[in-house]
């Protein structure tokens, strides 16, 4: 069985059966008819990955793989804040007039920086220093600006990273503020895999550890039930990740590039209501 399916019913089960309600907390998130959104969280979620056994997609529901490839490619590898550029919808709940998030995400990894040896963005001195320095205990990205928190259409949720070479594996860490354990836990967790993956093929490195830790890891009320339903479900196997072996460069990575072997999800086809 998937190890992701196993992470998420551990991890949904504690947070019903243990977790605190924020009910009689006021609270900023809404639904679309302008209820408050509440949640029953756990605080401070640890979970691990090892990449090199397995590519950790839920099979308990479909994780739409190509669309959470396009939003990392957005983010990391374009470093946009333009909806336009990005071919789903997750973001236009967020978007201004113009089409932007601000100066969010995409926006902060793009910013180029000052540093002994020269100017450069934050991706690209992760990806000088794995090539040239990686024994570096230095390679971190944040995109938590404190500076620019207020142009921004969401406070950023999967903050930093910290990646670590050990050998020829390349670790990483993702620090998140907070998960929505329906909507976007499975997301966040393909997404920053194959950015593991990414970063490791372009530097010469195998991928290794994924370490996911959540501060506020929830449930929000009107998910509950959808929640228990998928918990009802038998996991099944997971499937391979194959990305082109030809992709030498991070900046020629398209969503074409990789690829499932084997996925074969339950399906799921109930609305999932997000809270903005």
């Amino acid at each position: 069985m998937s190890y992701a399916d196993q992470v998420f019913v551990r991890v949904c089960r504690d947070i019903i059966d243990n977790g605190f309600w924020d009910t009689e907390l006021q609270v900023r998130p809404h639904w679309e008819d302008g209820t408050p959104a509440h949640t029953v969280k756990k605080f401070g979620v640890v979970n691990r990955y090892d990449l090199r056994k397995e590519f950790p997609i839920m099979t308990l529901r479909r994780t739409y793989f190509k669309s959470c490839v396009d939003e990392l490619l957005w983010i990391w590898q374009k470093k946009s804040n333009d909806i336009h550029e990005l071919h789903s919808h997750v973001w236009d709940s967020w978007a201004d007039e113009q089409g932007t998030i601000g100066k969010a995400y995409g926006y902060q990894l793009g910013l180029k920086h000052q540093y002994s040896d020269g100017w450069f963005d934050q991706v690209d001195r992760v990806l000088k220093d794995l090539k040239e320095n990686p024994a570096s205990r230095r390679m971190v990205t944040s995109i938590f600006n404190h500076q620019d928190l207020h142009a921004m259409g969401l406070y950023p949720c999967a903050w930093s990273m910290t990646f670590n070479v050990t050998g020829n594996t390349l670790n990483a860490v993702l620090n998140q503020r907070s998960q929505d354990m329906l909507a976007a836990s499975n997301w966040n967790v393909c997404q920053y895999a194959v950015l593991v993956h990414m970063m490791a093929q372009v530097s010469g490195l195998q991928a290794g550890e994924l370490v996911h830790v959540i501060a506020d890891c929830h449930i929000y009320d009107r998910h509950v039930p959808q929640v228990e339903r998928i918990l009802t479900r038998e996991p099944r196997p997971a499937p391979k990740l194959v990305i082109d072996p030809d992709v030498k460069s991070f900046y020629d990575f398209t969503p074409d590039s990789f690829r499932l072997e084997g996925y074969d999800p339950h399906p799921f086809d109930e609305k999932i209501e997000v809270a903005i």
